[in-house]
C-alpha cells in the first residue's frame, strides 16, 4: 500500500509555508515586503496598512537563521497543540498574541518582526497542556522561569532582539493555557451534574 503525505497540521503548515515564501520574496525584491510585515514606529491610526501589520508582522523574518530558529519550535509543538485544541482555536491564539505583541510593541515605538512571540505563546501554552483546575504544574513554572526568565535578563543587554514580544508572548500562551483548563473543568462538572440529575430521574 502507498503512503501519503498528509497536510496534518492546516495552520502550522500553512504558517511556515507562508512565511517562507514570504521571505524568499522578499529577499529576492530587496525587502520590498518589509513594509508589510514589519510593526514599529509610530502608529499611524488612520491607515488600514498599519492595522494589518499588527497581525502580519509575525510572518515576516530577516533571514532563513531567523525563520529555521522560529519554525524548529513551531513545527515541533504547534501540530500537537492543533490536534489537541483544534485549528479554529489555534489560529485564534496565534492572531490574538500576534495583535497583542505588536500593539505592545507599538509602547516602544521600536521595530518588531517574526514569529518569536508565537514560539513563546506555544511553549507555555504546552507546558499547562494536562494542567487540572485549581493546579499549576511544575513543568510551567520550570519553563516559565527557564524561558521568560531568560528574557527578562536579555532585556538589558544591547541587541537586535524584541525580548519583550518573548515575554508577551509567553504571557499570552500562559493565559490561554489556563483559560482552556478553567473552561474544560466548567463543562466536565456541568456534565457530571447531568448525570447525576439522570441518575436520580431513573432511580425514581
Amino acid at each position: 500500500m502507498a503512503m501519503r503525505i498528509s497536510y496534518n497540521s492546516p495552520v502550522v503548515l500553512s504558517f511556515t509555508f507562508l512565511s517562507t515564501l514570504l521571505l524568499i520574496i522578499n529577499q529576492s525584491s530587496s525587502g520590498a515586503l518589509t513594509p508589510f510585515i514589519t510593526v514599529g514606529g509610530h502608529m499611524d491610526w488612520s491607515s488600514p496598512l498599519s492595522y494589518l501589520r499588527l497581525f502580519t508582522h509575525v510572518l515576516g523574518h530577516s533571514g532563513w537563521e531567523h525563520l529555521l530558529s522560529n519554525f524548529t519550535f513551531i513545527l515541533l509543538i504547534g501540530p500537537i497543540l492543533e490536534e489537541k485544541h483544534g485549528s479554529g482555536k489555534l489560529l485564534l491564539m496565534i492572531l490574538v498574541t500576534a495583535l497583542v505583541t505588536g500593539l505592545f510593541n507599538q509602547l516602544f515605538e521600536s521595530s518588531l518582526w517574526g514569529a518569536s512571540g508565537i514560539v513563546f505563546m506555544m511553549i507555555l501554552l504546552s507546558s499547562v497542556v494536562n494542567a487540572k483546575k485549581g493546579t499549576i504544574p511544575l513543568t510551567f513554572i520550570l519553563i516559565a522561569t527557564l524561558f521568560l526568565g531568560k528574557e527578562i535578563v536579555n532585556i538589558f543587554h544591547e541587541d537586535q532582539v524584541a525580548q519583550s514580544a518573548h515575554i508577551v508572548g509567553g504571557i499570552c500562551g500562559a493565559v490561554f493555557g489556563f483559560m482552556i483548563v478553567q473552561k474544560k473543568s466548567k463543562k466536565k462538572t456541568g456534565e457530571e451534574s447531568v448525570a447525576f440529575d439522570s441518575s436520580e430521574e431513573l432511580d425514581l
